[in-house]
């Protein structure tokens, strides 16, 4: 018997559908080792070996794999295809005893979706396990525990305990602490724009806008009050408006790539209204398998951590065999497009996220489907399928229309072949313009003033940062979700009604703390150059624990500095307020939900209350140990 070893049950269950009976597939429902809980669990005196044990909650399945493993005479790891699932691989080797031993034939597998074909040819084509990726792994699950371990005390020390701090989570905090500070700051600054109302010979109406004066095009905000309208209103008084030139042309607007796990995350926010956790839970649904009818278990999409836009060679096929027989050959390419991947974070090479069968449409498994399942798998289908279709082309028009020594324009657009929207429609404005010819002249109805003032940069929502932290190069596709849960789990930032993310009083406190005292820790630059490091440790180019301790050394003596240096006395405002419970003196302390008034007698007088006009949010009581956070 052939035993095969894979993540989560449901995966077991869609790849059993397709082996025979030597085959017995298992689930180790996640990681079967990882550090501690109650420590550190990292020897720092001993060249940052980890200690890693079973948890309590993964024993019995430990135990029941090797009463499995005892009948099998062949292993087979299937864990997913990126750092994480070779890991697991390589600690399910650890927590079988077998690491050392070779009297049972070991194989590791890999696939980006779960299908029979992907599978079969899983089988023919086993590796060892890529201790490069293993390594990348450790060292950032290493490097992650070491922070949140090590600052976390000092925050508890420093503010309120409870508090935590985490290498990634910290520089999202800060991007959303700037971008509040810039709004906070922003000076809206006042501009202005014309219109005219113009008119041809048959008594067809259309707007124009002012866009230069002589040689001088006009930018946004070239007229900066109404003083300087007043100047170009009285300019253009008694002129004649004629146009002076028409052009008409086809323009193409492309589709999309297919989605990475960024991208889909995005599109998921802004389209579906999906949390990038939502998306990733859903997603992982998919592609693990979907009871179909009488089908069985079907996984519908491809791998959904990914941040490569690479599609193979068999789904390019099987989409225009798709595109041909749905839609006809106007609606196929003749050779795929292909997308190149612009991320500087692009690491192992995967396929984008994709049906696993375009034939699969949407309305076809509808049935089968949670409504957000399904919301989410025609967004996938779309995207796909929209990639390999041709360009929407539009006719457009643009007129120019002299007014002595000014110039207005207008442009018109209409859809011509709608190509890929057929199939994935975006938003794009039809402006339908009269019939206008050069040389003619157009009568004045009015001219238009209107006063507009710059608007502050908008706070981010999901999308947005998730944007932001892969332009950085901040964190993996496996992290977007926990980094934004995490962040309002530790109540460091908060969404409003439009979904759109505010610090918290504590949370710009922390965020303080560390930008002074520990800026590298909060420096987009150097956390995205440490995941540079983690990907030369992926291909073998980099020690592991030399990376960590090139950071931890000076990381470890700077702590030590600001245990000296940085006192909690900071932190507390004094007030003119009294005790009413023993006299002493009220004053302004940090908790681990924002400010609140206590007695300055604490120990011994423990009472507190909230600040005049904030909500009695009572303290939790502090955590035994220090948690980290990603």
């Amino acid at each position: 018997m052939k035993l095969i070893i894979v993540e989560s049950p449901t995966k077991a269950k869609t790849i059993s559908r397709f082996l025979g009976k030597e085959y017995h597939v298992l689930s180790s429902y996640g990681h079967v080792r990882d550090l501690p809980k109650a420590e550190i669990g990292v020897d720092t005196e001993n060249n940052f070996e980890p200690k890693y044990v079973i948890p309590s909650r993964a024993r019995k399945r430990v135990s029941d794999l090797k009463k499995a493993l005892k009948k099998a005479d062949s292993l087979i790891l299937a864990p997913d295809e990126d750092r994480e699932g070779e890991a697991i691989a390589w600690h399910l080797l650890h927590a079988l005893g077998l690491e050392k031993k070779n009297d049972i034939e070991i194989k590791r597998i890999v696939f980006h979706e779960i299908t029979k074909s992907a599978i079969e040819e899983a089988l023919k084509n086993p590796r060892d396990i890529d201790k490069g990726l293993v390594d990348a792994q450790q060292a950032r699950r290493v490097l992650d525990r070491l922070v949140g371990y090590k600052l976390s005390p000092f925050l508890w020390k420093k503010i309120s305990r409870g508090l935590s701090a985490g290498r990634v989570q910290s520089v999202a905090v800060r991007l959303i602490v700037e971008r509040e500070r810039e709004i906070e700051s922003f000076k809206p600054e006042e501009y202005w724009n014309i219109t005219a109302l113009l008119e041809n010979n048959k008594k067809d109406n259309f707007e124009a806008n002012l866009i230069q004066y002589k040689d001088k095009t006009f930018d946004k905000f070239e007229i900066k009050n109404e003083g300087e309208a007043d100047k170009i209103l009285k300019d253009l008084e008694g002129a004649n408006y004629k146009i002076s030139s028409v052009e008409s042309k086809q323009t193409r607007k492309n589709p999309f790539p297919p989605f990475t796990t960024s991208t889909l995350q995005q599109a998921s926010s802004s389209k579906l209204r999906f949390s990038a956790k939502q998306t990733m839970m859903l997603a992982q649904q998919l592609y693990e398998g979907i009871e179909i009818g009488g089908e069985g278990s079907v996984g519908l999409i491809t791998y959904m951590r990914t941040d490569s836009t690479n599609l193979s060679k068999e789904s390019l096929d099987a989409s225009h065999k798709f595109l041909s027989e749905k839609f006809g050959k106007e609606y196929t390419l003749d050779t795929p497009r292909i997308f190149k991947k612009k991320s500087k974070s692009a690491q192992e090479a995967h396929e984008a996220i994709r049906p696993t069968d375009p034939f699969i449409t949407p309305e076809s498994i509808k049935q089968y489907l949670e409504p957000k399942q399904h919301k989410l798998y025609s967004l996938i289908w779309q995207r796909f399928i929209a990639s390999q279709m041709p360009a929407a082309i539009f006719d457009s028009l643009t007129v120019n229309i002299s007014a002595g020594d000014y110039t207005f324009r207008t442009q018109g657009q209409t859809l011509k072949f709608d190509g890929y929207l057929k199939v994935y429609p975006t938003k794009f404005e039809e402006v339908e313009l009269p019939l206008l010819e050069k040389g003619e002249d157009l009568n004045l109805i009015e001219l238009n003033p209107n006063q507009h003032f710059t608007k502050p940069p908008a706070r981010y929502n999901e999308a947005s940062l998730v944007k932001t932290l892969e332009k950085y190069g901040i964190g993996r596709p496996s992290t977007y979700a926990p980094i934004i849960s995490t962040i309002q789990e530790r109540n460091y930032v908060q969404k409003n009604r439009n979904r759109y993310f505010g610090p918290t009083e504590i949370g710009i406190v922390v965020n303080d703390m560390l930008v002074k005292h520990f800026p590298k820790i909060v420096d987009m630059e150097f956390t995205s150059s440490m995941e540079g490091e983690f990907d030369e440790i992926a291909q073998g180019k980099e020690e592991w624990k030399k990376v960590i301790k090139d950071f931890y050394v000076p990381f470890e003596i700077n702590l030590k500095e600001k245990y000296e240096e940085v006192s909690k006395k900071d932190m507390i405002e004094e007030t003119e307020e009294v005790c009413e419970k023993c006299a002493g003196p009220m004053i302004i302390r940090m908790g681990r939900f924002g400010k609140f008034m206590a007695c300055s007698n604490f120990p011994k007088c423990k009472n507190t209350k909230s600040l005049p006009g904030k909500e009695d949010e009572k303290e939790k009581p502090p955590e035994e140990t220090p948690k980290e956070s990603d």
